[in-house]
Order: C-alpha cells, then sequence, then structure tokens
C-alpha cells in the first residue's frame, strides 16, 4: 500500500491528553537525541480545557533557539503553546529530497504534546520562516484537514501533492528579499491560494530576507484574533 507520509501526509491525530501537562518553561521533548523538539509552555496557559498550539520551524542553518524568541514573548502574552521542531540535517527533509525523517519526528513531537495537554482544534497553527516558511506552507496545506493556520515568513516554494482541508493562511515577505525575490515567492503563493479558494493575508514590508518583529505581532493577531475576540 502506498504510504501516505510520502505525500507529506502526517499520521498524528488529536486525543485526550493521557499524561499530565508540564509545567511552565522550556522542555526537551525526548523524541530524539540531538536537535531533540522544544516546547515552550508559558506561564500564562489556561489550566483547564483546549489551549492554543503554534508550531514554528527554524530555517535553513537553524535551530529551535534562533526562531524561539520572535515567538517566546507573544506566546507569554496570548498564553499558547509553542512547539520548535529542529530538522536532523541542516535544513527539513523537504527542501533536501522529499518528505521523511523530519516528518515522522514532527508527528512524534505533537504525539508527545498532545498526551499532555488538551489542544484546541480551532488554533493549531503551523509558521515558519525561510526553508521552515516553504515547510510550514507545504505541511499545512496538506496537513489542513488537522491544521487550522498557516503562517509563512518570507518562504521560498510550496509543494504539495494533495490539498486537504481549509487552512486560513497568513503570508509575508519582504520587498527587497535578497534570497528569495517576492515576485517568485510571496506574491506567487499568495495568488496560487487565493485562486485555490484559500482565505488568504498576505503581508508586505519594506524589509530584507529577515523575520520582522512587527509582522511577527500582526502574525499572532491572526493566529489569536478570535480567541481574543471572543475571551
Amino acid at each position: 500500500m502506498f504510504d501516505p507520509s510520502l505525500l507529506g501526509r502526517l499520521s498524528f491525530t488529536l486525543s485526550a491528553p493521557t499524561r499530565p501537562s508540564l509545567p511552565a518553561g522550556l522542555h526537551p521533548l525526548g523524541i530524539a537525541e540531538e536537535r531533540d523538539a522544544m516546547l515552550y509552555v508559558p506561564s500564562t496557559l489556561k489550566k483547564e480545557g483546549p489551549v492554543p498550539l503554534l508550531v514554528m520551524f527554524h530555517g535553513a542553518g537553524g535551530s529551535a533557539e534562533k526562531v524561539r524568541p520572535f515567538l517566546e514573548e507573544h506566546a507569554e502574552r496570548l498564553g499558547f503553546l509553542l512547539l520548535l521542531p529542529q530538522s536532523i540535517y541542516p535544513t527539513w527533509d523537504i527542501v533536501i529530497g522529499g518528505n521523511g525523517p523530519d516528518l515522522e519526528r514532527l508527528g512524534l513531537a505533537l504525539t508527545a504534546v498532545a498526551s499532555q495537554f488538551e489542544i484546541d482544534p480551532s488554533h493549531f497553527g503551523f509558521a515558519g520562516f525561510s526553508d521552515g516558511g516553504s515547510y510550514s506552507l507545504s505541511t499545512g496545506i496538506t496537513n489542513g484537514d488537522i491544521v487550522s493556520h498557516v503562517i509563512v515568513f518570507s518562504g521560498g516554494f510550496m509543494s504539495v501533492f494533495m490539498q486537504e482541508g481549509a487552512p486560513k493562511v497568513f503570508i509575508a515577505h519582504g520587498l527587497i528579499d535578497e534570497q528569495l525575490p517576492i515576485e517568485t515567492s510571496g506574491r506567487k503563493h499568495a495568488e496560487q491560494l487565493k485562486a485555490a479558494g484559500y482565505e488568504v493575508q498576505y503581508v508586505e514590508f519594506n524589509g530584507l530576507h529577515i523575520i520582522h518583529p512587527p509582522i511577527v505581532a500582526l502574525a499572532m493577531d491572526f493566529f489569536l484574533g478570535e480567541a481574543q475576540q471572543a475571551g
């Protein structure tokens, strides 16, 4: 039988927690001896009921520690879990040669988090920068039946063999990106997704190939705006 993971499909499904939740702070998940996935639990996370989860994928040559500072303050301010996977190689498997070990480890990391916290399916997002943005976009659209929001900071490409569900998409790209030109990446992806019927918020900013803090703030409002209004 054909393995759906080759097309980027996660085997992970949301389920009820079976273990005690973790205390506030940064925790390795123990799914790998090297470049383990990290989970940041904010002190503001509510104690009962489902909680939001955002998964942030680092860029090429990056790590959890390189992207964590951009998101941690927002996790604390807004009260959401922040999962920080790390690629086995210098960048994500989908960039090198197709879905494989990184997708498998992502599934393990998500399973570990879901075993200790009840995840809010309406606020379960994938985000990423550069190659991580490409990974977030590709994997999020492919698994849109479980992922509610997809956030892309200066992503380079979209590799989608099957579309599932209808996640909301946020794409931001610098006008003078020196590594991934906006015309062939950010603008192109936004147009393609809108044409395919996705709800897309597209933002251009006057900057290079960077994670721009004001744009991150906009993306977090996109991710949790409805939840904050409801609260």
